[in-house]
């Protein structure tokens, strides 16, 4: 668990987002803020508002332990649930390919 005195969750947001195939401006867009204001938390130069973290979480279907994980005493990996969290939007024949890769992997 990381010291709380200067929380940065910029990389967080970023990582969700990307997973999600998610642009800046779709994302400011949806948020309802500007893509400037989603640059500047993203590079921890601003702190989300309470109201834009809730709106994050819901539009990526996310709780806030996955944006906070490095500050929180939370045993599990959270990385992986970013790397995944865009799986469910993927098309049925993206998922089967990953997941007989996973399968593979497994073997070895």
């Amino acid at each position: 668990m990381k010291k709380a005195s200067f929380i940065k969750i910029g990389r967080n947001i970023q990582n969700i987002r990307k997973s999600n195939g998610y642009t800046q401006e779709r994302l400011a867009e949806e948020t309802e803020v500007s893509a400037r204001y989603i640059s500047d938390v993203e590079q921890d130069k601003s702190k989300p508002s309470y109201e834009v973290l809730i709106r994050i979480c819901n539009i990526f279907n996310v709780g806030l332990d996955q944006i906070f994980s490095e500050y929180l005493n939370i045993k599990e990996n959270k990385s992986l649930e970013y790397t995944l969290a865009g799986f469910e939007k993927l098309e049925q024949q993206d998922k089967n390919t990953i997941e007989h890769l996973i399968m593979y992997f497994n073997k070895k």
